[in-house]
């Protein structure tokens, strides 16, 4: 602000604020100075600092060019230059002078911060017929809750889930994201509103709860600390059902499965089901939501890292976010389940150790593939014997000796989360497939997957029994299908999961460096260890 001051000029004359501070009560009330700012008056959050150091007297030399101010300018062409500055400086600059403070109140100045800040792009004039001003809805609605826009992980105990609160219009909304009815990995997601804000009739943002099906109802939100937040239904009747909760139950398990409780036989399905429900329910009135980053990616990743739907067996469909992390890459849950829940790292694969498949004949035969798996473990083992011993080189050598094929087997509900970072990988993946066939004995939830694979890797999945009791990771094989399909084979389980890329895209979800997601990563995994 003080090179604004000096540019305006306003630095030497009567209406500086710093230099009113400077004089003696006779002389400021002597001055023919410029009034205060109204108190009363809305300002941004984030910019309402008082001007400083707007500069004092220079005594100018006889050499010294003229000095050039916005105050003679002319009031349009001060417009365009105030609508290009951040909106979060435009308090401050309101401070400089009546002449300032009088322009920006011109709507101009606020339409063009919320479309090209905020990606506004309704006609913003309707407003005019609700009295509300582009001024309110950028101070009142985008600014004030600009901290909860991004992606977000509900807090639903070992369920997790996928939030994103963007811009919609001249609302702000939440969207939960919800995999597609088991077992088809390849649909798109499924989303729902959870909350929405919104200025329209009032002087004040609205903030409605969306969850039920009596319509809009009050709400409530509140930024709890950085990169979380909480939401609240200050009318929780409108959750229920005149049924009762036999009928919530029914509409939850059309909602969330597809399909009716006499549809699934199932028995130890149908208690997991129904244990979904009762425990998810105890959330409808409140919930706390932690910031989550989509992973960065890099040239040399495998593929591109990003949020994939996989099936988890009697669980369902599951959503995984993939990472690269040098030399090793990390499905990261979240969404989870009793067994393995939200933030655990499911799958980690070596990609330092390739697996070529054998022949399609001898895939059939699961002892066979595990005979390869168990080798290459063992391989592996002694790598880091050798690297505790010896140090990180002659372990290197070790993994760049011929790639031997191996797969581990995953436990259906338990997974991991792993730390971030970018991921390098020492050879491109080959753009020709070979066959791919389960083995005679490895169940899938959906046997429609892909007949061909680019490439194969060692890896471990994450198992445990219920309550993420005594978890464990067992050897498996991480099969690369294409830019959007992988699967693992979990050895031990004799089971198999594919994974389907989420093409959603997701505003503000980006991760400032690499070190914030990893941090990321962390955090949402020590929740659930």
């Amino acid at each position: 602000m003080a090179v604004c001051a000096r540019l305006c000029g306003v630095g030497p004359s009567r209406g500086c604020r710093r230099r009113q501070q400077r004089r003696g009560p006779a002389e400021t009330a002597a001055a023919d100075s410029e009034p205060d700012t109204d108190p009363e008056e809305e300002r941004i959050e984030a910019g309402s600092a008082a001007l400083s150091g707007a500069g004092g007297d220079r005594s100018a030399g006889p050499s010294s060019p003229p000095r050039c101010s916005l105050l003679e300018l002319p009031p349009e062409l001060l417009v365009e230059i105030f609508a290009s500055l951040p909106g979060t400086d435009l308090p401050s600059l309101a401070q400089v002078c009546t002449k300032f403070r009088r322009i920006l109140h011109t709507d101009t100045i606020w339409r063009r911060r919320c479309r090209e800040e905020y990606g506004v792009c309704e006609n913003l004039r309707k407003l005019e017929i609700t009295g509300v001003s582009c001024r309110d809805v950028y101070a009142k609605l985008l600014h004030r809750y600009r901290h909860i826009l991004g992606l977000w992980q509900p807090d639903i105990g070992p369920y997790g889930g996928l939030l994103n609160v963007v811009v919609d219009g001249l609302f702000i909304i939440g969207w939960m994201y919800l995999p597609p009815h088991d077992p088809h990995v390849d649909d798109p997601m499924r989303f729902k509103p959870l909350f929405r804000i919104h200025l329209m009739e009032r002087k004040s943002a609205t903030v409605e709860c969306m969850y039920g099906h009596r319509g809009p109802h009050n709400g409530h939100v509140q930024i709890v600390k950085k990169d979380e937040f909480s939401t609240k239904c200050n009318q929780t009747d409108h959750h229920r059902m005149s049924g009762g909760r036999q009928e919530e139950f029914r509409t939850w398990l059309r909602e969330e499965w597809g399909r009716t409780l006499e549809d699934i036989f199932h028995e130890h399905m149908q208690e997991l089901i129904l244990m979904k429900f009762i425990y998810t329910s105890q959330y409808d009135n409140c919930l706390t939501y932690r910031r989550i980053y989509l992973p960065p990616s890099r040239p040399d990743d495998l593929i591109r890292p990003g949020l994939f739907k996989g099936t988890y067996g009697s669980h369902g469909l599951e959503i995984v976010m993939l990472s690269f992390h040098g030399k090793h890459a990390r499905g990261t849950k979240i969404t989870g389940d009793p067994n393995i829940p939200a933030g655990q790292q499911t799958v980690e694969i070596d990609l330092r150790h390739r697996i070529q498949l054998p022949d399609a004949e001898s895939l059939h035969d699961f002892n066979e593939l595990s005979r390869v798996v168990l080798e290459v473990r063992e391989q592996v083992r002694k790598e880091q014997e050798q690297e505790q011993e010896g140090g990180p080189e002659d372990a290197e050598g070790l993994g760049q000796q011929s790639p031997q094929p191996c797969e581990e087997p995953p436990a259906e509900p338990a997974q991991a989360p792993g730390d971030g970072g970018a991921a390098a990988v020492a050879e491109p993946p080959a753009q020709s497939g070979q066959p791919f066939v389960l083995p005679v004995g490895v169940s899938s939830r959906n046997e429609d997957y892909p007949r061909t694979c680019r490439m194969c890797f060692y890896g471990t999945g994450l198992i445990a029994g219920h309550g993420f009791t005594s978890p464990e990771r067992t050897p498996g094989v991480f099969v690369l299908f294409d830019e959007d399909r992988f699967g693992f084979i979990w050895l031990e389980l004799k089971s198999f999961s594919l994974y389907s890329r989420v093409q959603a895209a997701f505003r503000n979800a980006d991760a400032p460096s690499p070190q914030a997601f990893e941090e990321m990563l962390k955090n949402i995994q020590s929740l659930t260890s």
